[in-house]
């Protein structure tokens, strides 16, 4: 199962979008502000990061979150908000950038199509070696 890390401080969104996704089957965890995220990512590397604009905008640290194998980062912003311009450091990084909650099919695609990306190519990470009990 493919983790998903969605960052943004719209919690009541972040929610809506958890729950899509995990409909989808993805396991995924939500973050509130960059240094959760970046917790969250080095304890276990999501397949796709999904970070809302602003806070990418803030901290643009975020692009170099750890991904799984083949991962990739997406952009999202809201419809009210004036978009905020991205560090070119990580706009390079943006795989797609999204306005939600309008263009969450997209969103699922775009993870699905990562997700299936990775699995063509054989960029799975490696399963940890297993422990025997002795």
């Amino acid at each position: 199962m493919s983790s998903i890390l969605v960052v943004g401080k719209d919690e009541a969104l972040l929610e809506g979008l958890a729950q899509m996704l995990a409909h989808e089957g993805f396991a995924v965890q939500t973050a509130t502000n960059a240094l959760d995220a970046v917790e969250l990512a080095a304890s276990q590397r999501p397949l796709v990061a999904v970070l809302e604009r602003m806070t990418a905008a803030a901290h643009p640290e975020l692009g170099r979150l750890p991904l799984d194998a083949g991962g990739a980062l997406l952009i999202y912003d809201i419809g009210e908000q004036v978009p905020e311009p991205l560090p070119s450091s990580l706009q390079r990084l943006v795989l797609a950038e999204l306005r939600l909650p309008l263009e969450r099919h997209r969103l699922i695609a775009l993870v699905h199509r990562v997700e299936e990306r990775v699995r063509v190519t054989g960029r799975q990470s490696a399963p940890p070696p297993e422990r025997h009990a002795e």
